[in-house]
């Protein structure tokens, strides 16, 4: 590792991006080192870096610990029996000491003492059951491969899978024969022949059903909404607690509508027409809901996307958490399930390369609402989209927020930002450029973005993401 690539790991965000940064001025507890370790290896491996501060901004403190890297690599080996890598880095502000950890084997957790360890935040903690099951699973077939029901007849296949609906999203006629239709469910997946009968895949049930709870393996899986009397968990709406039946591809359009109309909305009557304007834009409800169907971790048992609306937001949770950084949900795209992601964008449920992220913020600032938020849970991602407020009535975070997620979205699109592109943001008038500012300077204050060019005259000043 050169000094101009240590610089660039010390501007990562997150340290769950497999790096652990410790200050270790003087020393660092071996026994310590061992345990992250550990933990690094049960998260596919990574990096410990010792003599740099572990809060942003961070900078090279220099270190002392393990003044020999040789026999600190064998004291780990010995305990763990796999080879850990070191290099020292020389830097002007004091010495660098970086172990690479290798990736625990597939199917085979690492444990130390008995204690499988994995990162929490700052705090190392003992894998908990269903984790540990989820490692030792992955020898197994793909959760969207095992069997959803097997030895079904040709009949049975047809009445459980809703066929047409699949040919009318691949605007496609349907075929002449039945053996056609299952020749063709077959090539995708969702179906294998055995035995001259059938065998169906988690595939084409979650895609597919016409009833989920036809199929055990799913039947937990169908988006639930549920409507709340205002701003809390208190009051359900006229028992508005309702689990969607339909497998995602074939529901998937009357689902965002249904959902939709459960919105808060005011109505407009001009020339005897009536008008309904909904709190938030359909397009970015129908990202968002996609965006959690695809990015949802299958493997989680009794859980699936929940769709909560109160008065003054709308919050969409799936079960896992991510693989990305939530600050690069807008600029970068990968899921965990990348097969059950490309099915669903064959049949036009998703757009490839993260485009989802964009056109929410797209929506979202020509509607004029708050920034995204997204919120971490213990096994859940949830994102939350708010209700319109005007740009005095933002909390200082949703402002920051705000210029971030327009920097990226500009930045991606290759675009600049800047004080015009800040006042058309929030409709600021050209008068009140201050106030457009003030609003950039928050979000370079708080490490979001940062100053292409910071020897730039004021005039001529322009932005871009921290990471950019």
């Amino acid at each position: 590792m050169t000094e101009a690539e240590l610089m660039t790991l010390l501007g990562v965000r997150s340290e769950g991006e497999h790096i652990e940064f410790k200050e270790a001025k003087r020393r660092f507890d071996f026994e310590e080192l061992v345990n992250y370790c550990v933990a690094l290896a049960n998260e596919g491996g990574g990096r410990i870096v010792l003599g740099v501060t572990d809060k942003l901004p961070r900078k090279v403190v220099g270190t002392a610990a393990f003044d020999v890297p040789e026999r600190t690599v064998a004291g780990i080996h010995e305990r763990l029996d796999f080879k850990v890598l070191w290099q020292e880095i020389q830097h002007s502000d004091g010495r660098v000491l970086v172990f690479e950890v290798p990736s625990r084997p597939v199917g085979h957790p690492v444990h130390y003492d008995d204690r499988y360890w994995m990162r929490a935040g700052e705090n190392l903690v003992p894998m908990t059951p269903d984790q540990l099951k989820r490692i030792i699973d992955e020898g197994q077939p793909e959760f969207i491969d095992q069997l959803a029901r097997s030895g079904c007849t040709e009949e049975q296949v047809v009445a459980l899978l809703d066929v047409q609906g699949y040919f009318d999203l691949r605007d496609r006629p349907l075929p002449s024969t039945r053996l056609e239709v299952l020749d063709t469910l077959a090539s995708k997946g969702f179906v294998r022949r055995k035995d001259g009968l059938y065998d169906m895949t988690n595939l084409g049930a979650l895609l597919l059903a016409k009833r989920l709870t036809d199929f055990e393996t799913v039947a937990r899986k169908g988006v639930r909404l549920i409507v709340y009397d205002g701003v809390s968990k208190r009051k359900v709406r006229d028992g508005k607690d309702i689990t969607g039946l339909k497998g995602y591809a074939v529901g998937f359009e009357g689902l965002v509508h249904y959902i939709h109309e459960q919105l808060p909305a005011s109505e407009e009557i001009a020339s005897a027409l009536r008008t309904t304007t909904y709190a938030y834009p359909l397009n970015a409800i129908r990202e968002i809901i996609g965006n959690a169907i695809v990015h949802q971790d299958l493997t989680e048992r009794g859980t699936g996307v929940t769709v909560e609306i109160y008065d003054d937001r709308i919050e969409v949770t799936n079960p896992g958490l991510p693989i990305l950084s939530p600050d690069r949900f807008i600029d970068e795209s990968q899921s965990r399930n990348e097969r059950f992601a490309a099915a669903l964008r064959q049949l036009g449920i998703c757009e490839e390369r993260g485009y989802g992220m964009d056109e929410v913020v797209t929506q979202i600032e020509l509607h004029q609402l708050p920034p995204y938020r997204c919120r971490l849970g213990a096994h859940h991602t949830t994102v939350i989209l708010s209700r319109y407020k005007a740009l005095k009535d933002l909390s200082p975070e949703e402002r920051v927020n705000a210029v971030y997620q327009h920097g990226v979205l500009r930045f991606v699109n290759n675009q600049i930002t800047n004080n015009e592109s800040i006042r058309e943001r929030f409709k600021i008038d050209k008068k009140n450029s201050a106030t457009a500012s003030r609003l950039l300077s928050e979000a370079v204050n708080a490490g979001k973005i940062r100053a292409s060019d910071p020897d730039a005259a004021n005039k001529l000043m322009r932005y871009i993401p921290y990471w950019a």
